[in-house]
């Protein structure tokens, strides 16, 4: 269908649309026309992606002398192949209604492993070692080798594609990860450089959160990227943490260990140079006294991770003198190394500033700030000098050097935290000193200065006013999207006590009493007996799941859940999560039923959806607040409470409620699904806690649902379901539409939209 949003054509490639979809896309449109940032929060299982998506890409085509660049930020690979399916369709859709002025460019970008077509590179088992297998058959030197020696070893499809120059281009049409690799085949050309290249001329990029937000991997992918784009970071309710992720190193025995092996193999590499070819250093002497920026531009296959500080005027200064030469920057890491293992030889918890850290280094290891933040730089621009292809073998050294500089640059947001051990296991010597990055807003603000727009959306960004503080910005629009639902096919429910009347919790003082244990089984075994199909659990850590599920099983409760369903286990090792995943469907699909054990956080809880048949209740045991007596957490707390003036306990009640609203939102992911979400703890019962929850799960949790016991929900479950059972009308009945066709569309303004909505 086609419709009118103001002055803008939109092109919607499915017969109806919901009516939170199209107040969806006058939201964004008016964030677009303002060339403003915007917090959308929208209900799991409406169509978010597709409204994005077509809103966006009509927006271009209806302005076209002004085009707008889509850049979709996405959280795994599945999401990207997922939002580029979606894409296609539309895509598809507008082809024929506009024929070719309507086509695009639209590619995904993914690292070299999931990319590559060269056998030789893919039989590397992780993602660092196929890089640098890459890198030893396509780097500058190793061709210039290859050219004089035809038994060097290189790429046929870099060369290929290097062969092929200003011709190697994509035609029009969107590309999956899939579609690259076919087309790479096809032409035997290399799909990874080829996506790269094309990036800086597509319409459309999909690429991972770190592509924008981690500066070392954005200063080479997204570097080229033009001001007229909007940025849309889907499912972004964890945004907070990928920021500070990208900004934080951690350092243990086994990274310095590892660093003096890189510096000596370094060293022999250095003199052989000396022997051979004293020029080449020389020259790089030279040009170090001239700036980095001096460097000119490497040929791709050359480049490497980008600096991890931002600013862009380091890289206009000469490089101090004492680094210039190769072997006075070597001893410069070696002292920082015996420095750090100086640190690491600590009884106490250490915790200090980076101005303090950074005096403590000249004093002790005589180097000084301006030296430390040059450090990722010349150790770059003396990998490139010394040819090393095998980056792999160098990771340690690298974040040696990507400490120094986040150090040496940032004097706010962050501190240095030495722990001698493990808290949770005192006894085992693990020392390890952690730079952590507390301010968000440190990796996001580049990209809200430099681009136009930034969308940020997710199902659950509740309450939503915290996200403009702790990322520091101020969005043009930002609003609560409800579910417009036909019957009510959520049902949320709070337990707070099981059938003998005794109160359930995870608290700290609670979570280990024998009554709070036996009353979650017994919940979750008069569940068994009621639900159909699947039914999921979330635990709020690890270590609680096996204490649980081990009482559960001396108890022989757990055999008696075994006679209804089969139980699955989420485990830290990510095969065996997978594999019990397809088992559990395979249960689920052949009528037997299923319970899967899971953790608040983990992989399961943030990217497997459980629809339909694989999810008919979802039962949240206890609050997943995060390790409270954690160092970082608590130096985090501190930043947060002294900057933005956000109190220590409503952080963590927020983020402990964002994880709740994600594991239950697991269940729903479309109108005709229907299921069931208990939150089982009495702290749920309390209105600042449960307030927190997003707008479209509080909507339907009604007053009679808040302090339940099992026999309570057991009653509610058995009515709720019996009413699921039932045939319903789709489309609404008249007075409540929840599907609009072109028609209605066009009978109403906008302001019925909103009331249908309200």
């Amino acid at each position: 269908m086609k419709f009118q949003i103001e002055d803008v054509t939109v092109y919607f490639p499915y017969d109806h649309i919901y009516p939170e979809q199209y107040s969806y896309m006058l939201e964004l449109k008016r964030a677009l026309d303002a060339r403003g940032h915007c917090l959308l929060e929208m209900p799991t299982g409406t169509g978010k992606t597709i409204a994005l998506l077509s809103l966006i890409t009509s927006y271009t085509l209806s302005k076209p002398q002004n085009p707008l660049k889509l850049i979709y930020c996405t959280r795994t690979v599945h999401e990207m192949e997922k939002t580029l399916a979606e894409l296609k369709l539309l895509h598809d859709y507008q082809l024929q209604h506009l024929g070719p002025q309507a086509s695009i460019l639209a590619i995904g970008l993914s690292s070299r492993k999931n990319l590559c077509v060269n056998s030789r590179v893919l039989a590397k088992e992780n993602r660092d070692s196929v890089d640098a297998a890459c890198r030893k058959l396509t780097a500058s030197w190793v061709r210039a080798l290859a050219a004089e020696n035809p038994n060097v070893p290189t790429c046929e499809f870099f060369e290929e594609y290097e062969r092929a120059t200003s011709t190697a281009v994509l035609p029009p049409g969107v590309y999956t990860l899939q579609d690259l690799r076919a087309f790479g085949k096809e032409k035997g050309w290399c799909p990874y450089f080829l996506a790269r290249h094309m990036v800086q001329f597509a319409n459309v990029v999909v690429y991972s959160y770190q592509y924008l937000l981690d500066p070392k991997v954005a200063g080479i992918i997204s570097k080229e990227m033009q001001k007229e784009s909007v940025v849309v970071f889907d499912e972004a309710h964890n945004i907070d943490n990928v920021c500070i992720e990208a900004l934080s190193v951690s350092v243990r025995r086994q990274t310095l260990e590892g660093a003096r092996r890189n510096l000596n193999k370094m060293r022999q590499e250095i003199d052989r140079f000396k022997a051979t070819d004293a020029g080449r250093l020389r020259a790089e002497y030279n040009r170090l006294v001239d700036g980095l920026a001096q460097r000119g531009n490497l040929p791709a296959s050359d480049g490497w991770l980008a600096n991890p500080a931002l600013p862009d005027d380091i890289l206009k200064e000469a490089v101090p003198g004492n680094i210039r030469r190769a072997e006075h920057f070597l001893h410069v890491l070696r002292r920082l190394v015996q420095y750090l293992e100086g640190r690491l030889e600590t009884e106490n918890v250490e915790k200090e500033g980076p101005v303090g850290f950074v005096a403590s280094i000249n004093t002790h290891a005589g180097i000084d700030q301006k030296t430390l933040k040059f450090c990722y730089d010349r150790l770059h621009s003396l990998m490139m000098t010394l040819e090393i292809t095998d980056t792999d073998e160098f990771l340690h050294v690298q974040t040696i050097c990507d400490f120094a500089t986040l150090v040496g640059t940032y004097a706010r947001g962050f501190s240095i935290i030495i722990e001698p051990f493990d808290e949770r296991m005192p006894h085992i010597p693990d020392p390890v000193l952690q730079l952590s990055c507390h301010d968000a807003s440190l990796a996001i603000r580049p990209v809200f200065e430099r681009f136009q727009s930034v969308v940020i959306t997710s199902g659950t960004l509740s309450p939503i006013d915290l996200y403009p503080r702790l990322l520091n910005f101020n969005p043009v629009v930002s609003r609560s999207f409800t579910m417009s639902l036909t019957r009510d096919c959520i049902c949320p429910m709070v337990l707070t006590r099981g059938s003998d009347q005794l109160p359930v919790s995870t608290k700290f003082d609670m979570r280990s009493d024998l009554g709070v244990v036996r009353n979650y089984g017994r919940l979750l075994l008069e569940m068994v007996s009621v639900v159909p199909d699947g039914i999921v659990c979330f635990f709020v850590s690890y270590s609680y799941m096996d204490g649980i599920v081990n009482s559960w099983n001396e108890t022989g409760i757990l055999k008696e859940i075994m006679q209804h369903k089969l139980v699955f286990i989420e485990t830290q090792d990510v095969v065996e999560t997978t594999l019990a995943l397809d088992n559990y469907r395979k249960a689920c699909d052949c009528g037997r039923g299923a319970v899967f054990f899971s953790v608040a956080r983990g992989k399961v809880a943030e990217g497997i959806d459980f629809d339909r048949h694989y999810g008919r209740l979802v039962i949240m045991f206890g609050v997943p607040f995060q390790y409270t007596l954690s160092k970082i957490l608590l130096a985090r707390l501190e930043y947060l409470r002294d900057t933005f003036q956000i109190k220590e306990g409503d952080f963590l009640t927020f983020d402990a409620l964002r994880q709740a609203a994600q594991c239950v939102g697991r269940v729903i992911r479309s109108k005709a699904d229907y299921g069931m979400m208990i939150f089982a703890d009495k702290r749920y019962s309390r209105h600042d806690k449960r307030s927190k929850l997003p707008g479209w799960i509080l909507s339907h949790l009604r007053d009679a649902h808040l302090n339940l016991s099992t026999d309570m929900a057991l009653h509610i479950a058995r009515e709720f379901l019996r009413k699921m059972a039932q045939p319903y009308d789709k489309a609404g009945s008249s007075g409540r539409k929840t599907l609009l066709s072109q028609e209605d569309l066009e009978k109403m303004g906008d302001l019925n939209v909103d009331q249908m909505l309200f």
